[in-house]
């Protein structure tokens, strides 16, 4: 069902046209699909690069998109955020002229909040009571994990959450970042804090929380091309995201699952050729592309272990060589698998020791504070983002 909406215009050099829709991505549905669905022309994808390519096939069922029409209907401007929501794949027409693409910054607000609760139903009810962000709740329990068992805490336990989150004028956007946060059961308080020199959580005697962690699927030669989210690339003149890590291997090498899941996808997909999608707990999930072959006895719905064989390095779909493309997600969102993959080193010491523990001291004086007076953050709104054409070229 199509939903007339209004549009906030940054710029207004040029008139768009008087009419705006909101859509969600269909499940199962590819860029080249909504090309065709759309009457534009497919050299819009076979005109992109392989980087760009990937990340036209990282648009997920249940995205919302918008397009834009002119007087006579005709399709003025789409935006689709991809993955990780930093970017957007801009589509547009100025005039008489032919359709371009290309990929944008997405616009929204960064800010520091802080959050403070006492104990009712459980850590994730009250703080989605509290805030309306799921993707907040469940990154509050992951930080925790396998450090307090929640359901053991009694009620009136009082919270302490500082954390960053982006927003598009007071909408949620993007995985909330834990600074830092507390648990005060009144005989002992809890720590963990985000660490960002490793990208990793720690309690407070610099030991990094024993969570949900990731195994390299395959034995590599080298990264080929490592995460990246949204970087200016200096020479090509536009943006580069690269949602994952490639492994470069032989074409035959053993890849395995990550970890515990469950397959949701075994098949071919886009620029990506063969691919694996596996679902695991705390609402992360891994993809493995450009794959040759599968396990024989893989398939959508089976559990598999960390470890086991899924499938065999390839060079299928969009690639320039034998090699594996390793993503990870967390509620749909890209994020470095190298921040989640287990270390040896579980512990900081020496120097990065000292400098934790000064880190430490000021997020909990911080904490302190905020315990002291008592923060609930403003409710989730939500708005629509639309890029000026002209302003757009310009830049």
């Amino acid at each position: 069902m199509i939903r007339i909406i209004f549009f906030i215009i940054l710029f207004v050099s040029l008139a768009f046209g008087t009419r705006a829709e909101d859509h969600y991505w269909e499940k199962g549905e590819t860029f080249l699909k909504f090309l065709e669905k759309n009457s534009l022309p497919f050299s819009l994808y076979w005109g992109l690069d392989i980087e760009d390519k990937e990340m036209a096939a990282e648009i997920y069922a249940g995205t919302k998109y918008y397009i834009l029409r002119g007087d006579e209907d005709d399709i003025r401007q789409i935006l689709i955020p991809v993955a990780s929501g930093e970017l957007q794949l801009h589509i547009y027409k100025e005039k008489d002229e032919d359709y371009t693409v290309q990929f944008t910054p997405a616009a929204y607000q960064e800010s520091e909040k802080e959050l403070v609760f006492k104990l009712q139903l459980s850590p994730y009810q009250d703080i989605i009571a509290l805030t309306n962000s799921t993707l907040l709740a469940r990154e509050f329990v992951n930080s925790f994990q396998g450090n307090i068992d929640f359901k053991r805490l009694r009620e009136g336990t009082e919270f302490v959450l500082l954390y960053k989150e982006k927003t598009r004028l007071g909408s949620h956007f993007s995985n909330p970042l834990i600074k830092a946060a507390m648990v005060d059961t009144k005989s002992k308080k809890e720590y963990v804090f985000y660490y960002e020199p490793k990208g990793r959580y720690y309690n407070n005697d610099g030991k990094e929380i024993e969570g949900f962690f990731l195994m390299t699927p395959l034995k590599y030669t080298r990264i080929s091309s490592p995460f990246t989210l949204k970087r200016w690339h200096p020479v090509l003149q536009k943006y580069r995201a690269h949602y994952g890590i490639d492994y470069a291997a032989p074409i035959g090498t053993q890849v395995k699952a990550a970890g515990d899941g469950k397959v949701t996808f075994v098949g071919p997909q886009n620029g990506y050729g063969k691919t694996v999608k596996i679902a695991h707990e705390g609402g992360y999930s891994t993809l493995y592309a450009h794959l040759n072959g599968f396990a024989k006895s893989l398939k959508n719905g089976k559990y598999v272990k960390k470890g086991e064989l899924i499938a065999y390095v390839g060079n299928t779909g969009v690639s320039t060589g034998p090699h594996l493309h390793f993503g990870l997600y967390k509620s749909n969102q890209p994020i470095n698998p190298a921040s989640v993959i287990k270390v040896a080193k579980s512990a900081l010491s020496g120097k990065e020791k000292t400098e934790f523990n000064k880190y430490t001291e000021v997020m909990k004086e911080k904490i302190a504070e905020a315990q002291a007076k008592g923060v609930i953050p403003e409710m989730d709104g939500s708005f629509v983002y639309v890029i000026d054409i002209a302003d757009n070229a310009d830049s």
